[in-house]
């Protein structure tokens, strides 16, 4: 079936359970798996709606989408998450099918952005034009997006499935803190992949592990059903919190794993005879780099040397490209006091309209709720810039401390047990107002609002974790977690603080961390691991 015909048939058949749910012929637990298969949930206010964006890229005209309905049904703003989806937060439940509408007229939908199935497929930012790139790993995941989507088999899982792709040197994606990983590699000549299985934070945060070092590349779709019917036999149903797959792992141990997958392998193997592979190559021609220009950067180099703005902007929010003359920019929504995540309506348009003038019309959502545009020549660079700046998106700040990622916390989620925005927005005007975002260099906070971790806080070099303390707020303070090609658990510190002595706790630690570190070249990650955690808990706790 055509895409637009399929959105506008499962569009259709939720307007009719929205209606049936709003005259009450379906209870709230009734509609509750219905609505979920369409991203909708019930938040503490209102309904949200969860719009994929695979693997976060998206075009100006898809942003423009997303801007007319933050302006139309919610309150003029949208939010990215960390699985590079966007979020609205008090959409009318009777005006969701008209949202849905709206996506489907430029190829975007909510399918499986919830529910106990395979959420949507994440990716490397940076992918088609990293510099590290073996090859675009976007391919790849949207070959696995159209096998997933609806699949018969794997729609009632025991518990959500996260998969997330790259093709690079470097992990960009956070490959293994998901249930299933794929990393393109390349031996004697030829290409594979590498398996990785049982990652995921939450309550219980695992690491993830290599399933198979090299898989053969026509091998990759009827490999990954492997790995979901094996997980579909072998998870737990009994008890929600031991039902990831990474509690599979754990309790069998990866080469049982390995061994039931493989068996499962080879009796589905027969059943793929060849499409898979010519759709994948279809999919490479649709996903190569657009003609890209590069232009004279002369008065780039000359604006830089003149303007202490852009030079600081272009030091910090630029990564190297892989084609001459150009520039990977990541667009911080981390403004100082700012909600991490958020962007408005106004500002969606104003940087589709600045994308189809420098950037090829193309961006990427990040999963440091981000904005990316991948491909833009050096020579527009200045006028980029001034664009940005007049719509408030030019913070120079990215990778740095007062980037921090953090989940919607008590503010809007069912979930919370504390609040995490304000925390955030305390720490960033911290940093600003006692100048040591620019003292600190490059450094990762991360907060979750509570145990289930969707501000991936386990992987922050300084993670909060907002809990309930017999009905206070407190907040437990993790560190040296990472979550890079050596991705880590942080580890905990001791007692939690409330929420008048958190952000004080952190200034201090920050404090301790510039007059421990060797030079300024010492992130604080190196400084943590070489000094271990006492002087740091020290300062914490001020012994």
């Amino acid at each position: 079936m055509p895409l637009d015909s399929y959105l506008a048939t499962r569009s259709a058949q939720f307007r009719q359970q929205v209606a049936r749910r709003l005259d009450g012929s379906l209870t709230e637990e009734e509609f509750r798996p219905l609505r979920l298969m369409n991203g909708v949930y019930l938040q503490l206010h209102a309904y949200m709606l969860r719009v994929a964006i695979p693997y976060g890229t998206l075009t100006s005209d898809q942003l423009r989408a997303l801007a007319h309905i933050a302006e139309r049904w919610d309150r003029g703003y949208g939010h990215l998450t960390t699985r590079q989806n966007m979020q609205f937060n008090w959409p009318r439940l009777v005006d969701i099918p008209d949202m849905l509408d709206h996506l489907a007229t430029v190829g975007l939908h909510a399918i499986q952005t919830s529910g106990n199935t395979i959420r949507n497929v994440t990716a490397d930012p940076f992918a088609g034009a990293a510099e590290d790139e073996i090859a675009d790993p976007r391919p790849v995941a949207e070959l696995i997006r159209q096998w997933s989507t609806d699949h018969p088999e794997f729609q009632f899982l025991g518990r959500k499935f996260k998969i997330a792709v790259s093709g690079a040197a470097e992990d960009r994606a956070v490959l293994k803190a998901h249930d299933l990983a794929i990393r393109i590699r390349e031996k004697d000549g030829a290409r594979g992949y590498e398996i990785l299985v049982g990652g995921g934070l939450g309550r219980t945060p695992m690491v993830g592990q290599t399933l198979n070092p090299f898989l053969p590349a026509a091998d990759l779709l009827p490999y990954i059903e492997a790995v979901l019917a094996t997980y579909n036999m072998l998870g737990r149903r009994d008890n929600k919190y031991k039902a990831r797959i990474k509690i599979a792992v754990h309790e069998h141990g990866i080469d049982e794993i390995r061994r039931l997958t493989e068996t499962e392998f080879t009796r589905r193997r027969a059943a793929f005879h060849g499409a898979d592979q010519a759709l994948l190559r279809d999919l490479e021609r649709q996903f190569a780099l657009p003609p890209l220009t590069a232009g004279d950067d002369t008065a780039y180099h000359a604006a830089r040397e003149a303007d202490a703005g852009l030079r600081s902007f272009t030091d910090t929010n630029t990564a190297p490209h892989k084609a001459p003359g150009h520039a990977i920019v990541t667009v911080s929504l981390k403004p100082f006091g700012g909600i991490p995540g958020d962007i408005t309506s106004a500002q969606m348009r104003a940087l589709a309209d600045l994308v189809d003038a420098h950037a090829y019309g193309e961006l990427r959502f990040s999963p440091e709720q981000n904005i990316i545009l991948p491909h833009v020549p050096l020579a527009v660079l200045p006028e980029l810039y001034k664009g940005l700046l007049a719509q408030g998106l030019a913070t120079a700040n990215a990778g740095r401390a007062s980037d921090i990622v953090a989940c919607p916390g008590l503010d809007y989620c069912t979930l919370a047990t504390a609040r995490s925005i304000p925390l955030a927005q305390q720490i960033s005007e911290m940093l600003d107002r006692t100048g040591l975002d620019a003292d600190l260099g490059k450094l990762k906070i991360k907060i979750s609002g509570c145990i289930n971790a969707c501000g991936h806080h386990h992987l922050g070099q300084i993670g909060i974790l907002g809990l309930d303390k017999r009905g206070v707020e407190s907040y437990q303070i993790t560190l040296g977690g990472t979550d890079g090609d050596a991705l880590a658990i942080g580890e905990r510190t001791g007692p939690g603080f409330s929420a008048d002595e958190i952000v004080p706790a952190i200034a201090r630690l920050l404090d301790a961390y510039l007059e421990l570190r060797e030079d300024e070249d010492e992130g604080f990650l190196a400084a943590y691991q070489r000094l271990g955690p006492d002087p740091f808990k020290s300062a914490l706790y001020q012994d």
